[in-house]
C-alpha cells in the first residue's frame, strides 16, 4: 500500500463512517480494487479497517468533546463519589450508563465470533452487496414507522439495550454501524438528529476498544500495511469525519435519510450486476 492508497483509504471512512452506507463495504470494495486485501490472510484487512477507525473515533471525540467531558465528569461524581444509585442519577450519568450498556452485546458477540469476523467470509462482495439492500430496507422502514418525536432527554436504558443490540450487526460488512444504531433509534421514536448523535457516543468505546487492540497486534506483525501509510490514512480520516459528523447531523435536521437509502441499494446492484458478469470478483 503506497500514501495515495493510504489517504484514498482515509477519505472513505471518514465519509462513510457515520453517514449510513457502511464504511466497511466501501473500504473493501477499494481494498479489492486496489488489490490490498490477501486472501490468504483476510485478518489482516479487519485489522487495519479497525485502526483506521481511530481516526474516526478521534473525530467524535474532537466533535463531542464537550458532551463527553459533562457526561464522564458527572459519572464519575456520582457514581465514583457520591454513590449515587441509577434512579436518582442526572440525565448525564444515566447516559453513561446507556452508553456502557448499550456496548455489552458487540464486545461479547465481537470476540465470539472473531474468527468468522475475521475470515474471508465477510470480505465476499455478494454478502456485502446483499446487506447493502436489506439493511437499505430496514432503515427506510424505520423512516417510515418511526414518530419522530424523541430527544436526547428521553432516551431511556430500554432504548439503550435496543440501540446497543442492534450494533452487533455493524459487525458483518455492509451493515453500517451508524446504519443499524439509527434504524433501532428510529424505530424507538428518537429525532433523526437524536438517533445519529447517540449512534455516535455509542460506537465510541466498541471503536476504541477494537482498534487498540488491532493496533497492537498489527505492531508485533509484519504485514503490508505499512506505519506511515497507516498513520496518513488514520490522520485523513480524523479530518474528513470531523466534516462528516457535521455535515449529517445538519442534514438530518431537514432531511431524511433516503436520499442514503436509494443510495445503498442501487450500490448494492451495482456490485451483484458486477458479479453476476464476472467483471469483478467475489
Amino acid at each position: 500500500m503506497n500514501i495515495l492508497n493510504a489517504i484514498i483509504l482515509g477519505i472513505i471512512q471518514g465519509l462513510s463512517e457515520f453517514i449510513p452506507i457502511s464504511s466497511t463495504a466501501h473500504l473493501t470494495i477499494a481494498g479489492k480494487f486496489f488489490g490490498l486485501i490477501n486472501a490468504e490472510h483476510p485478518e489482516e484487512w479487519t485489522a487495519f479497517i479497525a485502526v483506521l477507525q481511530l481516526g474516526t473515533v478521534a473525530a467524535i471525540l474532537l466533535f463531542f468533546r464537550i458532551k463527553i467531558w459533562t457526561i464522564l465528569r458527572s459519572f464519575c461524581r456520582e457514581v465514583l463519589l457520591e454513590r449515587r444509585g441509577f434512579s436518582s442519577a442526572s440525565h448525564d450519568t444515566k447516559l453513561g450508563w446507556f452508553v456502557i450498556i448499550g456496548t455489552l452485546p458487540v464486545v461479547t458477540i465481537g470476540i465470539a465470533l472473531k474468527k468468522i469476523i475475521e475470515s474471508s467470509l465477510t470480505k465476499n462482495l455478494w454478502l456485502i452487496a446483499i446487506n447493502l439492500i436489506v439493511f437499505a430496507l430496514i432503515l427506510a422502514m424505520a423512516e417510515r414507522f418511526s414518530k419522530h418525536i424523541r430527544s436526547m432527554e428521553k432516551i431511556s436504558l430500554r432504548d439503550a439495550i435496543a440501540i446497543g443490540s442492534a450494533q452487533v450487526f455493524a459487525l458483518f460488512p455492509g451493515a453500517s454501524r451508524s446504519g443499524v444504531t439509527m434504524s433501532a433509534g428510529l424505530f424507538s421514536g428518537l429525532t433523526r438528529e437524536t438517533a445519529a448523535e447517540f449512534s455516535f457516543l455509542l460506537s465510541i468505546p466498541a471503536i476504541v476498544g477494537s482498534g487498540l487492540l488491532e493496533l497492537r497486534a498489527s505492531l508485533q506483525q509484519t504485514h503490508s500495511f505499512g506505519g506511515i501509510e497507516t498513520l496518513m490514512g488514520i490522520v485523513t480520516a480524523g479530518i474528513v469525519g470531523y466534516a462528516s459528523i457535521w455535515f449529517l447531523l445538519q442534514y438530518l435536521k431537514t432531511h431524511s435519510n433516503v436520499l442514503f437509502i436509494w443510495y445503498r441499494i442501487a450500490l448494492g446492484i451495482i456490485i451483484c450486476g458486477l458479479l453476476f458478469s464476472s467483471i469483478i470478483p467475489a
